[in-house]
């Protein structure tokens, strides 16, 4: 099993072989944000699958967002690129939670906590932000826990 630093290194080799502009330019770009994450700080330091993930979890909504003020600015052709490179990321990134499965976690993190009114969101996004790292959004996770809580 190989690592998902090795996997992009090589999918990158495979890309620029085949020459898929796109998918290189976009691996390039996923590996460049990887080695500054690694050298940020005051010593380099090797990352974990788990940092990994979120790196490109970072990358993919930059993505979305790009694609979104492109689109508001009238222009499709830049947004319809972000969304091509966002396609690309993801499928590097795990498979994300639908609704029905967000809400099970989010219930689950309510009853663990024992949390009854929005005053206690802090205490359940804690508990629930590492279930569902890599696999929601985070306004998406917040918004599901208002609602439980009922705010």
């Amino acid at each position: 099993m190989t690592t998902l630093d090795e996997r992009l290194h090589a999918d990158l080799t495979d890309a620029i072989r085949s020459r898929d502009e796109l998918r290189a330019s976009t691996l390039r770009m996923a590996l460049t944000a990887l080695t500054n994450e690694s050298v940020a700080g005051k010593q380099a330091r090797t990352l974990g699958e788990d940092e990994v993930i979120a790196v490109l979890g970072r990358e993919a909504k930059k993505r979305r967002e790009s694609a979104t003020a492109y689109d508001d600015a009238g222009r499709p052709e830049l947004a319809e690129r972000e969304r091509a490179e966002l396609a690309v990321l993801e499928g590097y990134l795990p498979a994300q939670l639908g609704d029905d499965e967000l809400g099970a976690l989010v219930a689950a993190a309510v009853a663990e906590t024992g949390a009854d009114s929005p005053r206690s969101m802090g205490a359940v996004m804690k508990v629930l932000t590492p279930r569902v790292a890599g696999r929601a959004d985070g306004g998406r996770v917040a918004a599901a826990v208002r609602a439980a809580l009922g705010g």
